[in-house]
């Protein structure tokens, strides 16, 4: 049996990564049994759905390079199919017209088989409903446009649909949509239901959380194939230790025995890691381009800067940098005299008794230095240490903070290096300054 998924998204907002990571799972699977995954654009909210959100869908699909086998079906072009699907119900006496309330006349109702309802799901096992659970159901409101569920089922029919792989709150649909597939008379399809993704509260991982649309993660400059790679191991875990994996290796491992039925947390520190990783296989020229559209578009790139110098910090920066949004608040003290201070290090590391000391010794022996660059400044810096009978560290944090206004950054040899003899020394004067004389106990 050729193998054939489809992603379904209603075209009425902004793609959700929990969407998407249901387009992931599909994708992964088609392709790994060498099936077809195919896309459906299920616009009959004609409402809600917009030509915007059309093009979101497809957008989000080319950059995370989730390519379709077939051009889209869009749901409204098959409204002749389901209206077939809904006379063959009623001449069957699986469907009769009768009123709701709220819809304001006549409307279709699909009726239940009045039997239990059983299913085997891929990932959560075997599934059971009472028949006196399933009640009859609306598929043919009174304007006479169909329901999302007879109209997700025919289309699943029409489109030869063998698996249908989504989100678990889906699930009490399923009950439905598989005695709607039995009364039409066609193979139901198997279905799998992935794992929510939850904040850390457990609750449904929202835009209240962070980042939570594909387009919020474009935007902020992080690399599709980190979302891509971040997003599959949400809820699939495909053995051993190794998460950095290439679309390949997981095409060839991806099973649905490895998806977890319990729901999936959103963990953005671990998503940044995993972005950092990907930013180190960049090739530099790539990394620099990227970097510099971050810097350019936070206004943190003073106009004229020479070239070889931003290629030099971006090169100290390539194998650091997590995300591209975080990088302009850590490199502007390269670029810019009035870089902002981080106040709880300043007074974790230049006010602590001694630093200041420390510091103006450490500044004198830079200066005498003849050679301006990483192994002296290094050796420099041990000596002073040795001599004063002091750790490393007591030195090197103190002169970090000093130069950069931050506790955390490139080495430091490397970084005092691409910044110069001239802005270190003058920095180093800045610090003593402003902070010589606020040593705590001083």
């Amino acid at each position: 049996m050729s193998i054939r998924v489809r992603f379904a998204p209603s075209p009425t907002g902004q793609v959700h990564i929990g969407n998407i990571r249901a387009a992931i799972f599909n994708w992964l699977f088609a392709r790994h049994h060498g099936g077809e995954f195919l896309l459906r654009i299920e616009d009959t909210d004609r409402e809600r759905s917009t030509a915007e959100a059309v093009q979101g869908v497809l957008d989000a699909l080319a950059w995370l390079g989730l390519n379709y086998d077939a051009p889209p079906v869009y749901q409204t072009a098959q409204l002749p199919r389901h209206q077939e699907a809904v006379e063959q119900l009623l001449r069957a006496g699986h469907a009769y017209r009768g009123s709701k309330g709220d819809e304001g006349g006549e409307v279709t109702f699909f009726r239940m088989p009045g039997t239990d309802i059983t299913f085997e799901d891929s990932v959560k096992g075997t599934m059971s409903k009472k028949a006196e659970d399933l009640k009859d159901f609306v598929i043919v409101r009174s304007n006479g446009t169909p329901v999302f569920h007879l109209a997700n089922v025919v289309d699943d029919v029409t489109m030869g649909i063998t698996h249908v792989i989504r989100g678990d709150d889906h699930v009490e649909n399923t009950f439905r949509h598989i005695a709607l597939f039995r009364a039409l008379g066609v193979p139901v399809p198997a279905y799998a239901h992935l794992p929510m993704i939850v904040n850390a509260q457990g609750k449904p991982y929202s835009k209240r959380d962070g980042a939570a649309f594909v387009g919020d993660f474009r935007a902020k400059g992080f690399l599709p194939e980190a979302l891509f790679n971040f997003l599959a191991l949400l809820g699939w875990s495909p053995g051993g230790d190794k998460e950095i994996m290439t679309r390949r290796e997981m095409i060839d491992l991806f099973e649905f025995k490895q998806v977890k039925s319990s729901p999936a947390q959103m963990d953005m520190r671990k998503f940044e890691w995993m972005n950092g990783e990907y930013i180190r296989l960049l090739p530099e020229e790539d990394f620099r381009r990227q970097f510099r559209q971050a810097l350019e578009s936070a206004g943190a790139l003073p106009s004229g800067t020479d070239e070889l110098y931003f290629n030099r910090v971006a090169t100290l920066m390539h194998s650091r940098t997590r995300s591209f949004p975080e990088s302009p608040a850590l490199v502007a003290f390269f670029f810019r005299e009035d870089f902002a201070w981080d106040e709880k290090v300043v007074k974790k590391r230049l006010h602590k008794p001694g630093a200041a000391a420390l510091l103006a010794a450490m500044r004198e022996r830079f200066s005498g230095l003849d050679c301006f660059t990483a192994d002296p400044l290094e050796k420099a810096l041990h000596a002073l240490a040795a001599d004063k009978g002091v750790e490393i560290g007591e030195i090197i944090h103190p002169v970090r903070v000093a130069v950069s206004g931050l506790g955390v950054g490139p080495g430091l040899f490397e970084m005092l290096e691409v910044l110069g003899r001239d802005r270190v020394l003058s920095r180093l004067a800045t610090a003593l300054a402003l902070h010589g004389g606020n040593e705590s106990g001083a």
